[in-house]
């Protein structure tokens, strides 16, 4: 595609009036993936695409509705406008919905200062190729190695345009470079796997293929002759690679959609103590390089640091505007939307106050209990806080680890585990979701 996105927005948006809308905003997203995977020292699988996607929201009065497509021709962005009026016109009305006002808008759009777009050039396939291939080389100079069930590399690009009625128009480009390795220990009912991978907005930035490779042999091979865990009550360790999805659960607690619809264990913990004090669960959307940073969200509003959490007190909820007008509270530009859909509440980056041991500390204070390097499956009451995932690990015995573990389910209750957690010093500052591992007291394990 050749004509500027914010051409194709406009155009978006000039349809939408001439079909009676009387608000509306369009997104623009045109993106170009690359994956390379390879098996067996040969390449496997190699995939391009190269695409474009446009959505229209169309507001009639208090009433909205949305389209996408991805086909960009003039008669199709007059299609999309008269078919959004026409079911916008159809739709139930919302008194809280509504595009922002004038001045609620982001000045500073100049997202090149966050450096979220490598200006290299695209790699080239035989890079990646290369790339995975010595990944996969170094995973299997483990001898206790089987085979390397994947790896893989890819990039991506895309460049996203947000036009709106009330005057709002900025854009900005992001890249990802990846590298990912899956290793398989020992045969037939004896095998593991264990992965590592990495992801950066540099391809500078990313760790060395060799390095991947190994770690994830490492992994693989620690995990030789796992078995079943004590059943009981023990303290878990949360691995820095699994301890951001707890935090999770958190942060999903506190979005103002939870909270609107009153299916959130969180609904009544505003100004409450959530977290032990001196921990903080800041969110910073300006971080350099980082996936997930943004100057505006997806209504156009300006991005600030704020703290979810303040010294282990709840502050706020996760807002957009809509979000916000139902519970009588302004929005935290928190929104984000894909093309197909209306804004909702969405965190940016989340960073989680470190502590001064490291793991290894941790789970000697631990003595007896369960290190977690893995979760499949979930079962969590929004409502209750009720907690139960299976895991896989290690034992520990005496603050060492004895033995690695699998087929065990951990539960608790979210309000209780978060208030005794006690994190290492050991997070990926380069992540958008900076959590360090987690010692967590008194879960119930499910084992033999």
């Amino acid at each position: 595609m050749t004509r500027p996105l914010s051409d194709l927005t406009e155009q978006l948006l000039a349809a939408a009036t001439r079909a009676g809308a009387d608000a509306a905003d369009a997104i623009a997203v045109e993106g170009t993936s690359v994956s390379i995977n390879v098996r067996a020292g040969a390449l496997e699988q190699a995939e391009r695409s190269e695409g474009i996607d446009i959505g229209l929201r169309v507001l009639v009065g208090q009433r909205q509705a949305c389209v996408s497509s991805s086909d960009a021709k003039p008669d199709t962005l007059a299609q999309m406008a008269e078919r959004a009026v026409a079911m916008a016109r159809e739709a139930p009305e919302d008194p809280h919905i509504g595009l922002a006002d004038a001045h609620q808008l982001a000045t500073d759009t100049d997202t090149t200062t966050l450096e979220l777009c490598d200006p290299g050039a695209e790699p080239d396939p035989a890079f990646l190729q290369d790339r995975a291939l010595r990944a996969e080389a170094a995973a299997l100079r483990n001898p206790a190695i089987s085979q390397v069930q994947s790896a893989a590399a890819g990039y991506g690009q895309r460049r996203v345009q947000l036009t709106a009625t009330n005057g709002f128009s900025a854009g900005y480009a992001r890249t990802d470079h990846g590298l990912s390795c899956v290793a398989i220990s020992g045969t037939g009912t004896g095998m593991e796997r264990d992965y590592d991978h990495d992801s950066r907005v540099f391809g500078a930035d990313m760790r060395d293929a060799d390095e991947i490779g190994e770690t994830a042999a490492a992994r693989a091979v620690a995990r030789t002759g796992a078995r079943k865990p004590k059943t009981g009550a023990f303290p878990v360790l949360f691995d820095e690679r699994v301890a951001n999805t707890l935090i999770g659960n958190l942060i999903q607690a506190a979005n103002g959609m939870m909270i609107a619809r009153g299916s959130s264990w969180l609904r009544d913990a505003l100004g409450a103590q959530v977290l032990p004090k001196g921990l903080s669960l800041i969110e910073d959307p300006h971080r350099r390089r980082v996936p997930g940073s943004r100057l505006f969200d997806a209504e156009g509003l300006p991005t600030t640091k704020r703290a979810l959490v303040d010294d282990g007190v709840l502050t706020g909820w996760t807002l957009d505007l809509a979000t916000g007008r139902k519970l009588g509270m302004p929005s935290t530009a928190n929104a984000a939307r894909g093309t197909g859909a209306p804004p909702t509440p969405s965190i940016t980056n989340i960073a989680l106050t470190q502590g001064d041991q490291s793991r290894d500390a941790l789970l000697r204070d631990m003595g007896t209990g369960l290190l977690i390097t893995s979760m499949i499956g979930s079962t969590i009451n929004p409502n209750t806080g009720d907690y139960s995932r299976g895991a896989a690990g290690f034992w520990v015995e005496n603050g060492e680890i004895s033995y690695p573990v699998n087929e065990c389910t951990v539960a608790g209750n979210l309000r209780d585990m978060l208030m005794t957690i006690v994190p290492a010093n050991d997070a990926r500052p380069h992540l958008s979701r900076v959590v360090p591992s987690l010692l967590v007291e008194g879960l119930t394990l499910a084992g033999d």
